[in-house]
């Protein structure tokens, strides 16, 4: 499975606004610049993730983009199934999506649910937190 721009560029902006929770809203330029991204593209991004609850902005001179929710309550898999819809390798798996007439004989399916399990769980345990984490832990390790 290979994750979009989509995806990849959403969840580094996502980083870039938990590296400024609680500061208030941050301009897009200003994250666009950071993550060295293309403002247009994240704006269009962040309209997907402000519509599912994961992104609040604010309009005028000070507005900007800010987390709805603390940076511990973000899973790296809700911003990437907002950008990216599902994680599933085959949309045989995708619950209630798709019906295969093989499926009773099907010796692949197994493959993909657990590939789709393991996706889930991985994403699904890792929140915004921990990456702050990871890097304030690099950091010190190889005095970035």
């Amino acid at each position: 499975m290979k994750l979009s721009t989509r995806g990849r560029y959403g969840l580094k902006a996502m980083y870039q606004l938990a590296i400024h929770y609680g500061e208030g809203p941050i301009p897009l330029k200003n994250i666009a610049d950071a993550q060295n991204l293309s403002e247009n593209y994240l704006e269009q991004l962040f309209s997907s993730l402000r519509k599912n609850g994961l992104l609040n902005s604010v309009r005028g001179a000070q507005g900007g983009y800010m987390l709805a929710r603390s940076p511990r309550d973000i899973t790296v898999g809700s911003i990437l199934r907002t950008l990216e819809g599902n994680l599933a390798p085959a949309d045989c798996v995708i619950d209630g999506e798709y019906d295969c007439e093989n499926e009773e004989n099907c010796v692949t399916k197994l493959v993909w649910m657990r590939i789709r399990d393991s996706i889930d769980e991985v994403v699904d345990s890792i929140t915004l937190q921990d990456m702050l984490d990871e890097y304030e832990y690099m950091k010190r390790k190889n005095k970035i």
